[in-house]
């Protein structure tokens, strides 16, 4: 998937853009798998982005992960088989 930037500033657009491919990259994923998804593999799935707007794709992945990280916390030491982060 590819997408232009017509150079019109739309407010949020890359950053939907962002989470929409960032959750299309996790789907069928174990949490183990999806925490590593880095934030330039979020940049490069969608063809590069421009230099102003590159935080989103950081948003994206940074998110991805604050969010499995928290689940982990929130679940106090219960250990599911694949679900707990090494180290």
């Amino acid at each position: 998937m590819r997408l232009a930037y017509s150079g019109q500033s739309r407010k949020g657009g890359w950053s939907a853009f962002s989470d929409s491919i960032a959750t299309e990259m996790i789907k069928g994923k174990s949490l183990d798998e999806a925490v590593k998804l880095s934030n330039k593999a979020v940049a490069d799935a969608l063809g590069g982005l421009p230099v102003q707007e590159k935080h989103c794709s950081n948003l994206a992945a940074d998110a991805v992960r604050a969010a499995i990280e928290d689940y982990w916390s929130r679940r106090k030491g219960t250990k599911a088989e694949g679900e707990q982060p090494e180290g």
